[in-house]
């Protein structure tokens, strides 16, 4: 069996566009998300860390939501999983502010954040997606 797409079942093109469309409205979701709640140059990035936060345990939401519900349609993870939720989570950001911390002599909340992102990260999609789990087999008895 090969793995290759063929021009019968839609080959890539749809799966790029439903990725840059979700990675648009993701993206967008971030920018709205840093001009609501603004964070000072000096202070900790909490937006930022809330947005990587949520957008785990979002994620953890959506793959149990398909693993325990069946199969959706072939663009439903391109463009929630990768799109939309990877446009919104900004780990880059989180490398900079990193960056941003050691440069002005701040190591210490630099190294703090460095190691809390993650953390939080795998936490939130952690038990999102154990939540989600739980209330689909509540639902399906």
């Amino acid at each position: 069996m090969s793995t290759r797409t063929t021009a019968r079942d839609g080959g890539q093109g749809p799966v790029v566009c439903a990725v840059s469309l979700g990675g648009g409205l993701g993206a967008a979701a971030r920018y709205g998300a840093g001009l609501l709640w603004p964070t000072a140059d000096t202070a900790f990035p909490w937006t930022t860390f809330l947005v990587n936060a949520t957008g785990c345990a979002l994620i953890g939401v959506l793959m149990a939501t398909i693993d325990g519900l069946g199969a959706p349609h072939r663009l439903v993870r391109p463009f929630l999983g990768t799109g939309v939720l990877g446009g919104y989570t900004t780990f880059s950001t989180y490398a900079v502010d990193f960056q941003r911390f050691v440069a002005d002599g701040r190591a210490g909340i630099g190294l703090a954040y460095l190691v809390a992102t993650p953390l939080a990260a795998l936490a939130a999609v952690w038990a999102a997606a154990g939540a989600t789990r739980r209330a689909i087999e509540g639902k399906v008895r």
